[in-house]
């Protein structure tokens, strides 16, 4: 879209949610508007602020503006990463779009994967900004904006989370009702929509007060729908169910069983244009098939409430771990992380010394800035052990947690050990995983939006401003959110112990009735052959590890995601580099 004179030209990717109170500011300083579009709005804004127009913005955009006067570009993403943005400079010029695959199409652009990339997503489980997957292809930060002006590139962040606190922050009573005055406006502005809005109910304490609080705007007709598991150790569909009842919503469930999983993975790798260690994406996969189905095009859902309101397990065993490393000694304090994760069954069964280096309760590491993720990136980083001889002299010694900690920000030493734990799940796997491979990317494989109220920038703002005792009641999780639902939901959904989305992995890869025989892409896709041909990945260990998931004795964590991220990888190869489809480079 172009304005009026063709003086500045747009292309836009997602929503911006208070257009329509931005586009009425606008008429008044005389800005003339020829359509309804939120897309107008952000160019007229542009005209009147240049690049501070982001910082009016409440939305989750990808964007670029051209100014062909100047030949300037300036590109901007969202304040926390919903939409994706990528770019890529070369010889001929300069390209960014949403998806990669659009940038992989460019014939001068090689296909290659980055080995440190891949170190990375071993590590972090994502790619740390601005690297992915892919050799000479970089990601524009959430927060950011670039610009492209006479050859010079200028990336700089408009937005910052910020973990200072904020003496405002009275009280309980008052934080509440401010948390809920602030979630029902996000609620209000996104339900917005030229076509009906419908919304996620896990059967968990976010998705059930985001739909509560649709019902208290006043939406009487609500359509609401869930994933439910086959296997019981993951499904919550009694939950979703007495959530549905009690708000009176329209409620459709897909029941997703292991061979769903399998059937829909290679799908899976080409929308998340990158591995994954676990499986989960794909459920949330066919979850979007069954909205669109239904004929929605948009859901409101609940992500983005355990980053910012501290609801993930890995912020109670940070505190549990500081906790027993005061008396390392003690015989009664482990005894919290086993109860934290009952579903673990090999740690149920591992000696006090075992958890003791597990978990890296020693009073020498309490200091690290990354002391509540070092136990998850610690095992995430053993799967590196598969990595070929060729992978490992190409990644060198990158050391990704040294080169993280150059990219933390000013004043992250002085926060809190709760907020920096915040920090780096909101900075990093929020956008790079929970919104992108298992959000935006599942959503919008079939045409689906999804909008996160928790993930308003003023929502974020204001829990970032609360003191831990109100996000975490010793270890009661989600403390203030929890207070506020009062009355608004059943109790038993308030009051239940929270159970981390997880779905069926390794598992998911075997032909159900025929024992220790793999469905077919997978078989080939880890053979020696075709491991060796990519050579990420060292054959005989890929060969031992798949013949333990053939006998069901993967059954360890560690086992899983090894399989699931192993086989994504070459998935990426095959699918992005060996045979990218013909009519993109056509």
């Amino acid at each position: 879209m172009a304005n009026e004179d063709q003086s500045l030209w747009i292309t836009f990717n997602g929503e911006i949610f208070n257009y329509v109170e931005l586009r009425n500011e606008l008429i008044k300083k005389g800005y003339r508007f020829r359509t309804q579009s939120d897309t107008e709005v952000i160019l007229h804004l542009y005209e009147e602020k240049g690049d501070a127009c982001v910082r009016d913005l409440n939305g989750q955009w990808a964007f670029a503006i051209w100014d062909p006067k100047r030949e300037r570009l300036f590109l901007s993403r969202d304040r926390l990463g919903v939409r994706p943005l990528f770019y890529a400079r070369m010889k001929e010029g300069f390209g960014f779009a949403s998806e990669i695959k659009s940038l992989l199409a460019i014939p001068s652009l090689p296909r290659e994967i980055d080995p440190l990339a891949l170190d990375q997503i071993f590590t972090f489980w994502v790619t740390i900004p601005p690297t992915t997957m892919f050799a000479g292809i970089s990601e524009l930060p959430p927060g950011h904006c670039l610009t492209l002006q006479e050859g010079k590139i200028d990336i700089t962040p408009y937005w910052t989370l910020d973990y200072d606190g904020d003496a405002r922050i009275k009280g309980e009573k008052e934080a509440r009702e401010e948390l809920l005055a602030l979630l029902i406006d996000a609620i209000r502005l996104r339900l917005r929509s030229d076509v009906p809005v419908g919304a996620y109910l896990s059967g968990g304490l976010d998705s059930t007060v985001i739909a509560a609080l649709i019902k208290k705007l006043g939406v009487t007709h609500l359509k609401t729908f869930s994933v439910a598991f086959e296997d019981k150790a993951f499904d919550e569909s009694p939950f979703q169910e007495e959530a549905s009842r009690f708000l009176g919503t329209d409620h459709q469930t897909i029941v997703c069983r292991p061979s769903d999983i399998g059937r829909v993975f290679p799908e899976v790798i080409w929308h998340t244009e990158t591995p994954i260690v676990r499986a989960a994406p794909a459920p949330l996969f066919l979850l979007s098939k069954l909205v669109r189905e239904q004929g929605y095009k948009v859901v409101l859902t609940g992500e983005g409430s355990d980053e910012v309101l501290g609801g993930y397990d890995i912020f109670k065993e940070a505190k549990i771990r500081r906790f027993w490393a005061k008396q390392p000694q003690s015989k009664f304090r482990p005894l919290l992380l086993r109860r934290l994760y009952p579903y673990m069954k090999n740690l149920q069964a591992q000696s006090d010394a075992y958890l003791r280096a597990f978990f890296h309760v020693r009073k020498e590491e309490i200091n690290s800035p990354f002391f509540s993720h070092l136990p998850r990136w610690e095992m995430t980083s053993k799967l590196k052990l598969f990595f070929s001889r060729e992978m490992k002299e190409r990644i060198g010694s990158p050391e990704p947690l040294r080169q993280l900690e150059k990219r933390l920000p000013c004043g992250y030493g002085q926060w809190e050990p709760f907020a920096q734990s915040q920090y780096l799940e909101t900075a990093y796997l929020l956008p790079g995983y929970i919104l992108s491979s298992q959000g935006d990317r599942m959503a919008m494989a079939h045409s689906v939006e999804g909008r996160f109220p928790f993930l308003d920038y003023r929502v974020v703002q204001f829990a970032a401003r609360l003191p831990s005792r109100l996000k975490m009641r010793v270890l009661n999780e989600k403390y203030l959110l929890k207070q506020a639902a009062v009355s608004l939901i059943p109790d038993t959904i308030r009051k239940r112990h929270k159970q981390p989305y997880r779905a069926p992995d390794s598992q998911s890869f075997l032909v159900p009735g025929r024992p220790q025989v793999m469905v077919d892409y997978a078989e080939e896709a880890l053979s020696p052959q075709a491991i060796r041909e990519a050579g990420l990945f060292d054959p005989d260990r890929v060969g031992k590890l798949v013949e333990k998931v053939r006998a069901g004795q993967a059954i360890g964590v560690k086992d899983n995601m090894a399989f699931v991220g192993i086989l994504s990888a070459q998935l990426v190869v095959d699918r992005f580099i060996k045979h990218f489809p013909r009519e993109y480079t056509r």
